[in-house]
């Protein structure tokens, strides 16, 4: 069922502010080495086991429904990625995002990791520098 080295598993998305981007990059890693020989249905499933609490729950179940009735399908797990990303996406990311931009310091961080910290904080918060 794909690579043998150990990965990251996404933690729980509850559809907390500023918190969709992580998640869906750390399963769009994990599908790509893990579960590339699974169907798209079983990776979407993946994915929403991982969606737990919050509006996440409402969500997840409109969307197994939909999916089950046959309303919705997929040809790629990216669609869905987007998809939730977009859903829960909706602005609050850039703002919480600006919101930690602002509050980053250095503090006894190597000016390299201060910068990769900054980099990862920049993106998705409207900063343009």
């Amino acid at each position: 069922m794909g690579s043998q080295m150990e990965m990251a598993k996404p933690a729980i998305f509850n559809s907390e502010a500023g918190r969709v981007e992580g998640f869906v990059i750390t399963c769009r890693l994990y599908l790509r080495m893990k579960m590339r020989e699974v169907t798209v249905e079983e990776q979407v499933q993946w994915v929403l086991s991982y969606m737990q609490g919050g509006s996440a729950d409402v969500w997840k179940e409109n969307m197994m429904e939909e999916l089950e009735s046959g309303e919705i399908e997929y040809e790629l797990a990216e669609e869905f990625l987007m998809s939730l990303k977009k859903e829960f996406g909706r602005g609050e990311e850039e703002s919480v995002k600006a919101v930690e931009l602002r509050k980053l310091e250095q503090g006894e961080k190597m000016m390299e990791e201060f910068v990769q910290e900054f980099k990862r904080t920049a993106r998705g918060s409207g900063y343009e520098g």
